[in-house]
């Protein structure tokens, strides 16, 4: 039987598939708690994230097709931080088109260039603070001219 965290990998982030939650650093602990259960804590990304009832019920379904009775316990504290984010989850994003945040920054770099995830160029300027989903900023790149999206650093 594998372990729980090798399952939760499984799981993906319901908002952008190709990150999963491990990956987005929203699974805080994977323990086992007897031979059978397990406990699984996590954190939203934001406080009203929508996702996270959606995260749950996959977390319950994939652990239970694996022999695994879980539980899942949400966390708000301490609160979650783009710097959770893994080095192989933020270059997904990029590939996936998703300007990843930049390490240790905050809300001072919403509105600066970011880099082009299709071009590379830094020419770049915001265009919306809020992108397809709540933890996005929409930019458009000024070279290839493409819009996307950069996830926000919090």
């Amino acid at each position: 039987m594998k372990n729980p965290l090798e399952i939760l990998e499984l799981v993906p982030d319901p908002e952008i598939p190709v990150i999963n939650i491990v990956e987005l650093g929203i699974v805080r602990e994977a323990k086992v708690t007897s031979e059978n259960s397990c406990e699984v804590t996590i954190t939203p990304t934001y406080s009203a994230c929508p996702a996270m009832f959606t995260i749950e019920e996959d977390i319950i379904k994939l652990m239970k097709e694996n022999g695994w009775d879980a539980k899942v316990v949400t966390k708000m504290f301490p609160i979650w931080t783009t710097d959770w984010l893994t080095d192989e989850a933020r270059e997904k994003l990029r590939v996936y088109g998703i300007s990843p945040p930049e390490k240790g920054a905050d809300e001072h770099h919403i509105g600066k260039p970011k880099k082009c995830p299709r071009c590379g160029s830094m020419n770049s300027k915001q265009i919306s603070r809020f992108g397809s989903t709540l933890c996005k900023a929409s930019y458009q790149c000024l070279d290839c001219l493409e819009p996307f999206d950069y996830f926000k650093c919090h």
